[in-house]
């Protein structure tokens, strides 16, 4: 049972959480306030489920590579604690969950639900033909946003695209973070990322990309009439930007990879400026 649980990444919550905030932003956003209860239980639910899908499938695909890295030769399918068609098969149980619980939203929301998988099932195998695996990866975690707005609302409005920008953008910020430091060995074995891509320009391009979620930030406080907390709250995801800009500097992947973990404060604190300016 250990075993699948790591290879569910149920003992690593940190990708549940970097899912889940954008979900959350979604969700009480199209509510102006307190979504349904019903769909707050069914979306926080589907994330578990989904990330935990996610990382199985990312796991499956990538065991030929994971055994060449030494921050994932430890895991389960490499050391032979789970077999590739055990992983295949909780995989496809993982999904049947995740789709029972789309099944209780509507219509709209059930075909959004068939390209997220798509998307889902697709990521772990960009990484071998194209050095943006991350903006993939960023559309498939985007997806929770129109998903939210279609089961609250039974539509999606343009302002939504936004809160679905801003998703992809974070993503590709924290997951670019999370290729950098595994950037040496990645070359070796011929996988590709934007870590790989920006190269010595890593820093430069991320400075860019915090730039633009600042903005995409505050154009989305606009649309929504969100109040000075929200904006108060950028401050604060500002100063998290600074810290990981420290971090950077001294080039080192364990630092990276904090940056990368550290992210979480950001969807966190976004969400609590969005909780507090539509609920009270």
């Amino acid at each position: 049972m250990n075993a699948y649980i790591r290879l569910m990444r149920l003992n690593k919550p940190i990708g549940t959480y970097l899912l889940l905030w954008p979900t959350y932003w979604a969700l009480f956003l199209s509510a102006k306030g307190w979504p349904d209860i019903d769909l707050l239980i069914i979306f926080t639910l589907g994330v578990l489920v989904m990330r935990s899908a996610g990382c199985v499938i990312n796991d499956y695909a990538d065991r030929n590579i994971d055994q060449n890295i030494a921050r994932t030769k430890d895991r389960p399918l490499i050391t032979g604690e789970v077999s590739p068609k055990s992983a295949l098969r909780l995989f496809v149980f993982l999904l049947i969950i995740a789709f029972g619980l789309v099944l209780l939203t509507n219509a709209l929301t059930i075909k959004l639900s068939l390209i997220a998988l798509a998307l889902a099932t697709l990521y772990p195998f960009t990484k071998r033909w194209t050095h943006l695996p991350q903006v993939v990866l960023g559309v498939a975690f985007g997806m929770s946003v129109p998903m939210a707005f279609s089961a609250q609302t039974g539509s999606i409005p343009l302002s939504a695209g936004w809160i679905f920008l801003a998703t992809i953008v974070w993503t590709l910020i924290y997951d670019t973070f999370y290729a950098m430091a595994d950037r040496d060995e990645d070359i070796k074995i011929g996988v590709k990322s934007t870590a790989i891509l920006f190269e010595k320009y890593d820093q430069i391009f991320i400075t860019f990309l915090q730039i633009i979620l600042i903005i995409v930030f505050v154009v989305i406080g606009n649309l929504f009439d969100l109040g000075s907390i929200y904006y108060f709250s950028l401050v604060i995801i500002l100063i998290f930007m600074i810290y990981h800009q420290l971090l950077m500097k001294k080039r080192q992947k364990e630092l990276f990879f904090k940056a990368f973990l550290n992210n979480n404060f950001i969807g966190m604190t976004a969400f609590i400026g969005i909780f507090l300016s539509v609920v009270i």
